[in-house]
């Protein structure tokens, strides 16, 4: 295995802070490295303030969202060929992605195709264990850089489950060697939205695979944690980051920023109080960072009794032979770990999505708060995938567009759900402004033309829909 690469101090580069990220890069006490959302890139047009970047030596990785790696399908080829190109084009060391899948439903189940539009934690059971680990090795396979995977943030648990994160990610890098990427805000909204301690979890982690850490801001309400990466980066964030460096010097470490930019200055103030903590570490003993992680260690972390406590299993070690998610003993190759972790999924992603029955043993309360949390970031996401929406609703546009949330799930990405939020609102005749009701037609119909959409399903819907418009 190749040595983990040191990376410093690092910046998610995002086109509204990219004249102060180039200031920052290369400088005494500047920037290091980017990271770059995959999906926001594409390999022939890669934006000059990336090229610029990449000419002075600054490294880029690639971080993608879409891949859903934690879902019961196995990974899509063409996103594995997208990620793949954009390693290349910007001469990626690694490429990073998720612990999470992101939609479910489909042939493996028999039911509708659902989108999360949001990162949604996997159960940590064997079961969906066997599958992530195959996922991530047809992963490695098709990729020509290692790949690192994220923990995420979570508002609910799921039931039954038979192993602690740490648990989970050491069996993960045991029985695969992919890399992790640690975010210490994401163990903090664990511990304050599962009760999860983020010593612990860090207490059982492989440590020496970590390939780069996360640190971002997010803001408490009514009890629960929103990791929203539009807040300034709070102590607590700042204090799980300390306790990961007194255990290992990690590689690279990168402020992650999504919206509502600071000035320049106040990024700085933030990458400084980073280094401060790592600098603090290093003197208190912070052990160094590896050449490498281990990949067969001699000693997996003992199983939780209560996480175990009454389940009839026990967690997975590095002991138990490898088997594809595929199979099960005794069958004859019958998916049954990839059905049984995909009914689980798509009854829990229909909760949230489409209002269907909560799933027994979820919360309910809690599920009400994520389904409301991604009605909400589907409206942000849509709004600016089509940024005249929310001009030409005006302030009736968010409300609008998370009622039309409530009962229609995402199927097809944003840009066709917000076709689809336009047409449910002239159908319905839920604009009354005839002003504001032209102008949403004019522009569903030259953005809703039939040669774009003639290679979808969908095409003879919307050739229905054009023909009612038309007569409107």
């Amino acid at each position: 295995m190749e040595r983990i690469r040191q990376l410093g101090t690092g910046i998610g580069w995002r086109p509204e802070i990219a004249d102060a990220v180039e200031r920052m890069a290369g400088s005494a006490g500047g920037v290091d490295w980017v990271e770059v959302v995959a999906e926001n890139v594409c390999p022939g047009h890669i934006p000059e303030s990336l090229l610029r970047l990449r000419e002075r030596g600054v490294t880029v990785v690639p971080h993608g969202v879409s891949l859903g790696l934690g879902g019961a399908d196995r990974p899509d080829e063409e996103r594995l060929r997208n990620l793949a190109e954009r390693a290349q084009a910007l001469g990626a060391p690694l490429v990073t992605e998720h612990i999470a899948f992101v939609r479910a439903g489909g042939a493996l189940t028999a039911s509708p195709r659902l989108e999360a539009g949001h990162l949604l934690p996997v159960p940590r059971t064997r079961d969906a264990l066997d599958v992530l680990c195959e996922n991530v090795r047809i992963a490695q396979d098709a990729l020509p850089v290692p790949l690192a995977l994220e923990n995420i943030a979570a508002l609910i648990n799921w039931p039954g489950e038979e192993m602690t994160e740490g648990q989970f990610l050491y069996d993960l890098v045991d029985r695969t060697g992919v890399r992790l990427l640690i975010d210490v805000a994401n163990l903090h909204t664990n511990h304050v939205n599962r009760g999860e301690d983020p010593a612990k979890a860090l207490d059982e982690l492989p440590v020496e695979a970590i390939a780069y850490v996360h640190v971002a801001g997010g803001f408490e309400r009514d009890g629960v944690w929103h990791d929203s990466h539009a807040h300034p980066v709070p102590q607590q964030v700042l204090d799980v980051l300390a306790e990961l460096a007194s255990r290992v010097s990690p590689p690279g470490v990168l402020l992650e920023r999504d919206e509502n930019f600071p000035e320049p200055a106040e990024l700085e103030r933030e990458l400084d109080a980073i280094r401060g903590v790592l600098r603090t570490a290093g003197v208190q003993g912070g052990a160094p960072a590896p050449d490498e992680p281990a990949t067969t260690p001699a000693t997996a972390p003992a199983a939780s009794t209560e996480s175990t406590a009454g389940s009839g299993t026990t967690p997975a070690t590095s002991a138990e032979p490898v088997r594809s998610a595929g199979e099960a003993p005794g069958d004859e190759g019958e998916p049954v770990a990839r059905q049984r972790l995909g009914l689980a999924q798509a009854a829990l992603l229909s909760a949230l999505v489409a209002g269907t029955p909560v799933p027994e043993g979820f919360d309910r309360v809690r599920l009400g708060v994520q389904s409301r949390a991604l009605a909400a970031k589907r409206a942000d996401v849509v709004g600016k995938v089509a940024p005249e929406l929310p001009v030409i609703l005006g302030t009736s546009y968010r409300p609008a567009f998370v009622a039309y949330a409530q009962g229609q799930p995402m199927t097809d990405g944003y840009r066709r759900d917000a076709l689809s939020f336009a047409e449910h609102l002239l159908l319905g005749d839920r604009v009354e402004d005839a002003g504001t009701r032209r102008a949403l037609r004019e522009w569903w119909l030259e953005r809703s033309g039939p040669a774009p959409l003639s290679r979808r399903p969908t095409a003879r819907l919307a050739r229905a829909t054009r023909r009612v418009l038309l007569r409107r």
